[in-house]
């Protein structure tokens, strides 16, 4: 219901370093502000026991105390929430996890003595296990979690289950989705049945030597052929999109039309599985492994927060890069709401060249990025907001 809707507007709401400061009451305060602002869905960094701080090496995956707090102010943070109507997505870290005790090889492949007490049968043969070998990418340096075994799919969907019906997580954000099969995706969405589901398959765009080559077909395909085999149940971050919006900003706007007129990502193809964004806890923040420009941040929401697809506000830049770009993405997300804009309203591009991309988007929208001069020709056109390099006009 949510995908066919197609309303979304996600913040992601942490970043890396977010759990040095008390995160679960920092975000509490800030519930009512995110749900005023029109944010339907916010995902937070990994509710469980881990073995490094930021989440990402589970462990104890039943325990919810963890460096952003304990579980008594994560369930208040649930709560608030709720009574706010912002649904919470909960990061699920599954396909690797951090043993409790040496197995076979000395390696810390068996999990003794908390829940989900596997042995080196559930690690993959690929990474120190007794496992079949991994059905995707491995990450390596930790224990990869066999999802071919029959006892694993059911412990993680007794888990999904038991984080989306009694501890309140209503949406769920698949992490390193390259690492295991997409098919076991669906079994656990179907199984826990979130009202909404993002995965982050995050593949190296097609580069020659250093520059980004135009046409990313190839690119956006690996991830629609991902969505489809979660069963379409899942939606999908648009990698995509940002590589090439990130090149475009700099001056190659023609980047933002592909050979077909359509915008060039997985939005292009697939918008309604297409969630957007401009930086997240891995490209930006303090990690900064492919972070978008800082100088045109802008461009790239007003881009984002027009055009189809399923928009996501980063953290930092909503609540720590300065009133004003904050004041400018509340404009355009209220802009997006009042015009009707959805994850499938069609674009017509009208320019697309080195200084300049512009374009008209469902009935009553249109948007120009880039230091080239343009406006709509018509008198129905009304300025709607406008900034550093970009324009919104309504009907």
């Amino acid at each position: 219901a949510v995908l066919r809707d197609g309303k979304e507007i996600l913040l992601q709401g942490f970043n890396w370093e977010s759990h040095k400061y008390n995160w679960w009451n920092n975000l509490e305060t800030k519930v009512p502000d995110i749900a005023k602002s029109g944010f339907t869905s916010v995902w937070l960094p990994p509710p469980y026991h881990s073995f490094s701080p930021e989440g990402y090496t589970p462990q104890n995956l039943y325990s919810l105390n963890t460096k952003y707090g304990s579980e008594r102010q994560l369930k208040a943070l649930l709560h608030k929430m709720k009574q706010y109507r912002v649904r919470a997505m909960a990061d699920i870290v599954i396909n690797h996890r951090t043993g409790t005790t040496q197995g076979r090889g000395g390696i810390y492949n068996r999990f003794d003595g908390i829940p989900l007490g596997w042995d080196e049968r559930a690690v993959t043969s690929c990474t120190g296990g007794l496992g079949n070998r991994s059905t995707g990418a491995v990450f390596e340096g930790f224990p990869n979690i066999d999802h071919t075994q029959d006892f694993v799919r059911k412990d993680i969907i007794n888990w999904l289950r038991w984080l989306r019906h009694e501890v309140g997580f209503q949406d769920f954000r698949f992490d390193f989705a390259k690492g295991f099969s997409a098919k076991y995706v669906r079994e656990y969405i179907d199984g826990a049945k979130p009202l909404f589901a993002v995965g982050e398959y995050w593949d190296t765009c097609n580069y020659k030597g250093s520059s980004l080559d135009y046409n990313q077909d190839g690119h956006r395909q690996r991830i629609v052929n991902w969505i489809d085999g979660t069963g379409q149940l899942s939606t999908a971050f648009d990698f995509t999109t940002k590589g090439i919006l990130q090149e475009a900003v700099r001056g190659e706007f023609w980047r933002l039309r592909d050979a077909q007129g359509k915008p060039p990502g997985v939005t292009g193809w697939w918008p309604s599985r297409s969630v957007t964004f401009i930086d997240n806890h891995d490209t930006g923040s303090t990690q900064g492994h492919w972070p978008f420009p800082k100088d045109h941040i802008m461009e790239g929401y007003a881009y984002i927060l027009t055009h189809p697809g399923i928009p996501t506000v980063f953290y930092d830049h909503f609540y720590d890069w300065g009133n004003s770009i904050r004041d400018q993405i509340v404009k355009l997300i209220d802009i997006r709401k009042r015009h009707g804009i959805q994850s499938r309203s069609p674009v017509r591009i009208v320019e697309a060249k080195h200084d300049l991309y512009s374009a008209i988007i469902g009935e009553k929208l249109c948007m120009k990025i880039g230091y080239g001069s343009w406006c709509p020709s018509g008198r129905e056109w009304t300025l709607s907001t406008s900034g550093h390099n970009y324009a919104v006009w309504h009907k």
